[in-house]
């Protein structure tokens, strides 16, 4: 049994939260738990969905239906991370600044969506965690 599409897509997460975690620690100069969420650099998001289209890509060809599904998928996911997402987050810091004198006022999170940076960094972290599992699992 290939177990290669199922373990690819946690070694992407994996891979992108880990690398998002040290880069927030090393900007923060100092363990960044508190930055642990939707948001920031590589996109988690980006690197599951590409992780998946490129695997299957490479085991199985960009002709295969399989890879056509994966793609809009991903294209899915990356145009919510980026538009739908940030828009999200921009209008959390509006309610939060409006709502700020509430006296039970929980600050909603901000930091939502991605920058097109994140983005291309998660798709590229994603293709290069499916090319690594592919070569090993081959």
């Amino acid at each position: 049994m290939d177990f290669s599409y199922a373990l690819t897509p946690f070694l992407a997460w994996l891979t992108a939260g880990s690398l998002k975690f040290i880069i927030n620690s090393l900007k923060a100069k100092q363990l960044a738990f508190g930055q642990i969420g939707y948001g920031g650099l590589p996109s988690n998001h980006s690197a599951i969905v590409s992780s998946m289209a490129a695997l299957i890509a490479l085991k199985e060809g960009i002709a295969h239906p399989a890879f056509g599904v994966a793609l809009t998928l991903a294209f899915i996911v990356i145009l919510d991370a980026n538009s739908l997402r940030r828009q999200v987050g921009k209008h959390a810091a509006v309610i939060n600044k409006l709502a700020i004198a509430m006296p039970d006022h929980q600050a909603l999170r901000e930091r939502m969506g991605h920058t097109r940076i994140e983005i291309v960094a998660g798709i590229l972290v994603g293709i290069a965690v499916a090319t690594v599992v592919a070569m090993i699992l081959n």
